[in-house]
């Protein structure tokens, strides 16, 4: 597997410990169901979710696969008075990932990233690679230090 995305380079250039795992996949994918082709617990697999503040800027929300983005929470972690997903249609314009492939490392901009705090309670977790079919398993406080992020409770 000699693939090179945004968020691989990124990551390869920061000196950060990683390892790729890929699986078939023609489409996006549920996060429960990547977990399962790569045969990884749901609660260590996370995806990425992108949403705009009610001031216009773009949010990055790193959450456990399984579990849902608390909007309310979320908007407070970055001092906003609400926020709400962005359209899917708007992905790639705004990040330059496509959905199902969107990774919290080498989006066009350097957006505010918060994790979701359960995230600290392991030493590796999965993140997009940046490529459908990808999964990176990289230590979750080396990654949020790289964008960086934050460590706060923003599910249900």
């Amino acid at each position: 597997m000699s693939i090179k995305t945004n968020a691989i380079r990124i990551v390869e250039t920061a000196k950060i410990d990683y390892v790729l795992h890929s699986y078939p996949c023609k489409e996006a994918l549920d996060a429960v169901t990547v977990a399962g082709k790569i045969g990884a617990e749901i609660e260590r697999v996370f995806k990425t979710l992108v949403t705009v503040g009610k001031s216009g800027n773009y949010y990055v929300f790193v959450v456990p696969g399984a579990e849902e983005l608390d909007l309310k929470k979320a908007a407070q972690s970055v001092g906003e008075k609400s926020v709400s997903m962005i359209h899917v249609k708007d992905i790639n314009k705004i990040t330059g990932y496509i959905r199902g492939g969107c990774s919290p490392v080498g989006m066009k901009k350097n957006y505010v990233t918060v994790f979701d705090s359960t995230a600290e309670n392991f030493t590796k977790i999965f993140v997009s690679a940046g490529k459908l079919g990808f999964q990176m398993e990289i230590n979750p406080k080396e990654l949020c230090s790289l964008v960086g992020g934050s460590f706060q409770s923003i599910t249900l």
